[in-house]
């Protein structure tokens, strides 16, 4: 298995997705130029991600122009056909924007930006410490769509405290449904606002990134979402 990192201009996290996932994960990372559109070396057991940033400067709204970018067009096919992708903040704004992931991303309830570190979980995980940083990383979605994700269990991960209760103060940015991350009807498509990739090293004293990986199924030890 090999990832694929794209970089938009504007990016600022594809690095750190690169450094996580090849020296601290060990695996095989290329990096993905937006003006590219070649991903015949990928199959779909490999992972394209869609990173941090602030790509083309988050003009019109976050992700709206990346969507169009030769390299994402191809990211599109390549989720079609089984492909495994992850966006992480601005990248799950992109596969909003792009129409592989429901709903819509918007400002921040209390109208900052917020870079904390805050509490994450899933049914199968207890709560993860993962760091997050953006300004408009409130999940939402109408209702239908709503009813949807809970009925095909496509949210992933919920805001929750250090003990794992979920909502009230420990969701950071109003997400509606206390939504940190999700997934598409197919489970080949992630999306999530906190940054796994900032916490994968012991260095940092929090591996719990590590563990998000495994649950995204991207890692093969641990029951994957």
């Amino acid at each position: 298995m090999k990832f694929g990192v794209l970089v938009f201009p504007g990016s600022n996290c594809d690095r750190d997705m690169q450094d996580a996932l090849e020296k601290d994960l060990g695996f095989e990372v290329q990096m993905l130029w937006h003006k590219d559109s070649d991903l015949s070396h990928f199959n779909t057991e490999d992972c394209i991600v869609l990173p941090g940033g602030f790509s083309y400067g988050d003009y019109l709204r976050c992700g709206a122009i990346a969507k169009f970018s030769p390299m994402m067009q191809s990211v599109i096919e390549f989720a079609n056909k089984g492909g495994k992708v992850l966006g992480v903040c601005n990248g799950f704004q992109i596969l909003c924007e792009s129409g592989l992931l429901p709903g819509a991303l918007l400002q921040n309830a209390n109208q900052q930006f917020i870079c904390k570190n805050v509490f994450i979980k899933s049914e199968n995980s207890g709560p993860l410490q993962i760091p997050i940083a953006h300004g408009e990383g409130r999940y939402f979605a109408d209702e239908a769509t709503l009813a949807s994700l809970e009925q095909n269990n496509q949210i992933i991960f919920r805001y929750c405290d250090a003990n794992g209760k979920i909502g009230g103060d420990a969701n950071p940015n109003g997400a509606i449904k206390d939504i940190a991350g999700i997934c598409n009807a197919n489970r080949n498509v992630f999306g999530m606002m906190p940054h796994p990739e900032r916490a994968t090293n012991p260095a940092l004293n929090n591996t719990d990134g590590v563990q998000v990986f495994e649950l995204l199924g991207l890692l093969k030890t641990a029951a994957a979402i």
